[in-house]
């Protein structure tokens, strides 16, 4: 028996200003950083306070907030004006960069665990070209980073 109770929920969300977020659908911190809070107000308590560039998955959009998750995982909200325009994503362990978007290509740099990288172009066959903070660029697998 099929359950009628998911989309009796979207509707009960959607008709309460809440958008769920199908697609996964990634943002950044802006070019500040950011308070991440346990509920989508500013009387909320502040779990975390987000880096410039932090990639984040939107879950949930609530009027002007967004529920967010990290990469290790852990839910907040964040105001949407927190975020900006610029995507990054975020080494998973070591993660070499490389001349061209295939396995065998030729290393251009490695970062370590935690380094953030600005994406210059989306995924491509589990490609993303990047740009490190010190200007070097290349393309990382997709498989290295989170926020893709």
């Amino acid at each position: 028996m099929k359950s009628r109770a998911a989309p009796l929920l979207l509707a009960l969300a959607c008709g309460l200003g809440m958008t769920a977020a199908f697609g996964l659908e990634y943002r950044s911190i802006g070019s500040e950083p950011a308070i991440l809070y346990d509920a989508p107000t500013l009387r909320g308590q502040k779990v975390f306070v987000a880096p410039r560039g932090m990639p984040l998955e939107v879950v949930l959009a609530q009027g002007d907030w967004l529920r967010v998750r990290d990469a290790a995982g852990d839910l907040a909200w964040v105001e949407k004006k927190a975020l900006g325009e610029r995507r990054t994503v975020v080494s998973l362990a070591t993660a070499t960069v490389r001349t061209s978007p295939a396995a065998a290509a030729t290393a251009v740099f490695q970062v370590q665990k935690g380094v953030l990288l600005e994406i210059i172009e989306p995924v491509s066959a589990g490609w993303v070209r990047v740009r490190h903070a010190d200007g070097s660029a290349g393309y990382v697998s997709a498989a290295e980073v989170w926020g893709e």
